[in-house]
């Protein structure tokens, strides 16, 4: 049976979740929302108080859960769920569903809810007409840890020096593989491919995009799915962008493009430039590379993140990390790639990153391109024709304070958000420094 919430009917009444999670044999609802950082927080609710969590919420200490921009002092942030998003996942636990919630606090949406925030870029899109769909690549490893602690490989066969793609690889995961594809697919997401990635130990599954506050929502179900199923066959799914320091690290590219009422607004087959993309298309992409270095604070919020960008080669001869804000065709040599005439694929971002988040100050990059007309110039083939991306986190964030357009995508669920952040990034910079390297390991395995 597929349950495809998306395209299913929601009641518009007080118990609809109750409606909706009876029919769908539900007995237990993880209330799920983020923190800035990602972490997936949840209240386990029995279907018998679905009506009570749908009217009231879920009840959370803000500050327990994490980076959610509270003190112990605070009033607590209440869950409220979003019925649409209700996703029955009877594959990780009979019975077993989730709902994605958005945090109030005193019966408003509480702006450091990286939900609330993504939903306000959206709206400030909406004012000029458009909608957004966007499309995500996760990548992650599949490890372990020897006698000895050490991270490695799960599948110890895995050491060819160009694994991408090795049906040998791919076939020895078979089971993992194919647990994820059948769980997205009852889910109605569409898994069209399951691949081995550039490292060993590497994989990706791919689903078909969508409006871009479904695929967030997708994005952070999938890892935990991912982590799930991992886990019942002894491995650990980790989206750390970069756990080994001579492989491929992870990314998470985004495919995004912009529509209204009448079509795609992306594609025009008279373009000049040979991409068939309209004024409208280069103006988003000239305002993406415009603040392509406040972007990264976002797209790659760790120290982690920047051995990833930083690497300069791997075990397979590339790190498929640009290093330059630049714009080009077919080529995964570009920050900004253009596959085709119907979207861009931003390829900055890495698995540490907040989906909600990183889509959310894309979309603002994309929005100021537009509103100003701005021209990215014509298509880049080498790292000259860009300006150097951040090197280090550190570099990221005074980017992201120097650039309104970005730390303003923070602050549109209200004032605080984007300071708040980047005094985040700027202490776990300064920890990093003056911690062990396996602190680090042990931190991003666990985060994501």
């Amino acid at each position: 049976m597929a349950f495809d919430t998306a395209l299913a009917p929601v009641p518009d009444t007080a118990d609809a979740l109750t409606e909706i999670a009876r029919a769908t044999g539900t007995t237990y609802i993880l209330a799920l929302f983020v923190t800035l950082a990602g972490k997936p927080c949840a209240k386990l609710v029995p279907v018998a108080a679905a009506d009570r969590l749908a009217t009231d919420g879920a009840g959370f200490a803000g500050y327990a859960a994490g980076t959610m921009g509270q003190q112990p002092r605070d009033p607590d942030l209440i869950a409220i769920p979003d019925v649409s998003t209700f996703t029955p996942i009877p594959f990780i636990r009979p019975g077993l569903a989730i709902v994605h919630c958005d945090p109030h606090v005193d019966g408003k949406p509480w702006p450091f809810a990286p939900r609330n925030v993504l939903a306000a870029s959206l709206a400030r899109a909406a004012e000029r007409g458009m909608t957004v769909n966007v499309g995500a690549e996760i990548e992650y490893f599949l490890v372990d840890r020897d006698s000895g602690g050490a991270l490695r490989t799960a599948d110890r066969a895995d050491t060819s020096a160009q694994p991408c793609y090795d049906a040998r690889d791919v076939t020895r995961m078979y089971d993992h593989l194919t647990e994820v594809s059948a769980a997205m697919n009852t889910l109605g997401w569409g898994n069209y491919a399951s691949d081995h990635e550039d490292a060993n130990g590497q994989f990706e599954q791919n689903f078909d995009y969508a409006d871009a506050m479904t695929t967030a929502d997708r994005v952070i179900t999938a890892r935990y799915l991912l982590s799930v199923i991992a886990e019942k066959r002894g491995m650990r799914a980790t989206f750390m962008p970069k756990p080994f320091t001579d492989r491929t690290g992870s990314g998470m590219h985004l495919h995004l493009s912009l529509w209204n009422g009448k079509g795609s607004l992306f594609p025009d087959a008279a373009d000049s430039r040979g991409l068939g993309l309209s004024a409208t298309a280069y103006a988003a992409i000239a305002g993406i590379l415009e603040h392509a270095c406040a972007l990264q604070a976002v797209l790659a919020p760790t120290v982690n993140s920047y051995k990833r960008i930083g690497a300069t080669s791997t075990s397979s001869g590339a790190t498929w990390s640009p290093r330059y804000a630049t714009y080009g065709g077919n080529d995964r040599t570009q920050y900004l790639r253009v596959p085709d005439s119907n979207r861009v694929e931003l390829r900055g971002g890495d698995g540490s990153a907040n989906p909600y988040l990183a889509v959310a100050a894309t979309v603002a990059a994309a929005l100021d391109g537009i509103d100003r007309e701005l021209d990215p110039g014509d298509p880049g083939t080498g790292a000259v024709h860009g300006d150097m991306l951040p090197m280090t986190l550190l570099h990221a964030m005074d980017a992201l304070d120097a650039d309104p357009v970005i730390s303003g995508a923070l602050d549109g669920a209200g004032p605080g958000v984007s300071s708040y952040f980047s005094g985040l990034k700027r202490e776990e910079f300064f920890a990093w420094h003056n911690t062990v390297s396996s602190w680090e390991i042990d931190r991003y395995l666990t985060a994501f």
